[in-house]
């Protein structure tokens, strides 16, 4: 899928992370990319994040999947919605719907979570840490948009819903199939079904809290240090009062610690890795039957593209004089040559068709082996 009208140095310059915007059917020709059915046995599946959410006497619920498969026959009156995260992972049409909003770094997308909701059906006011675009699949949806808010704005006292005390709103609009409303981070918004058979994707992205960032490295950091790497002082003298942790004493400590974090490769490495981790790294994917170099030679000279996993997360940091970091699912894979043009192409198209002429250098042809058995990539059945 692709935008046939949308200004994205426009949106960005405007709107990115600033204000809310209203994309009326920016698209080609719509398509919803998954029924409803297939959405519901997807929640009933185990490994599968999903919540079912409903309000009935003015009092939300929460159910946690993996749901029973008669459970949406017993629903009732009551309006209410199904939530069913990383849908993108599962269903290939719903991943297509990342690709016209990769004007943002791939890093920085998160995944497609999918919503149905009958008639009155939503999840409450609310505001993400994170931008968040909302498309209208099936149905209609009114959305209203308000204030903006932070840690201090005062919540509702709800198990598993964090739902705004008081919801001051700004604009509202009903959305139509192929519609879009863009949220940036920290602003109020409210969705509620206007009619049954409501379909809405949000393409979410990831925004890490500093607190994450500092935890998460220095972790990493002391996990590679030698026990032997400790404070010295050969320079001591006397001071006149042995109580005092004196100036030297302080400036040196904190340049060990300031040392070992200030290292830009070796954030580089560390980030790549964190970065690429898979969402859900228990799923297995990899595949029964392993491949050789061999097939992978005359699997590229017959055209057989070759397919990124939609639920792998590939990226690179260049290194000079032509050579790139490749991080796919946590691991870090050094790549010059032929391998740095696989490993961009790779990092930047969901689906690549291999010139051939890349099979001349065996470092190219290992790392397509190494993701295939790794179950990052695979050849597309249908070439």
């Amino acid at each position: 899928m692709t935008f046939t009208d949308f200004d994205v140095d426009l949106f960005l310059r405007d709107y990115w992370q600033k204000k809310p915007l209203l994309i009326r059917n920016p698209w080609g020709r719509w398509t919803n990319p998954v029924e409803p059915d297939e959405l519901a046995g997807l929640a009933c599946e185990d490994g599968i994040e999903s919540r079912l959410i409903g309000r009935a006497d003015g009092r939300w619920t929460v159910e946690h999947g993996p749901l029973p498969e008669d459970r949406f026959g017993h629903m009732g009156d009551q309006p209410w919605t199904l939530l069913v995260q990383a849908v993108d992972m599962h269903v290939s049409d719903v991943a297509a719907l990342i690709a016209p909003f990769r004007f943002v770094p791939n890093w920085r997308i998160d995944d497609v979570m999918v919503s149905y909701a009958t008639d009155g059906g939503g999840v409450g006011a609310h505001y993400d840490q994170y931008d968040v675009f909302l498309i209208q699949g099936l149905g209609r949806r009114r959305w209203r948009v308000g204030q903006h808010c932070d840690a201090d704005t005062p919540l509702l006292v709800q198990e598993d819903l964090r739902l705004l005390a008081a919801f001051e709103q700004t604009d509202e609009w009903v959305l139509e199939p192929g519609d879009i409303l863009y949220v940036p981070p920290g602003v109020a918004h409210d969705g509620v079904a206007v009619g049954d058979d409501c379909m809405t994707y949000s393409v979410g992205f990831r925004a890490p809290a500093r607190s994450e960032l500092v935890e998460q490295f220095c972790a990493h950091v002391v996990g590679e240090m030698e026990e032997d790497d400790r404070y010295a002082d050969p320079d001591l003298t006397v001071q006149a009062n042995p109580g005092e942790i004196g100036a030297a004493a302080l400036a040196r400590l904190q340049a060990m610690v300031m040392e070992a974090v200030s290292d830009p490769a070796a954030f580089a490495r560390w980030f790549g890795g964190y970065s690429s981790d898979r969402k859900y790294p228990e799923l297995d994917f990899r595949p029964e039957e392993s491949i050789g170099a061999e097939d992978v030679r005359e699997l590229v000279q017959d055209g057989v593209a070759l397919c990124r996993n939609p639920a792998s997360r590939f990226a690179f940091v260049a290194q000079g004089a032509g050579a790139v970091t490749l991080f796919v699912d946590g691991q870090d894979y050094g790549c010059s040559g032929a391998a740095t043009v696989l490993a961009e192409q790779l990092s930047a198209a969901d689906r690549l068709v291999v010139d051939p002429a890349l099979l001349a250098d065996a470092t190219a042809v290992a790392l397509i082996v190494t993701l295939f058995n790794e179950g990052s990539v695979s050849f597309d059945p249908e070439d």
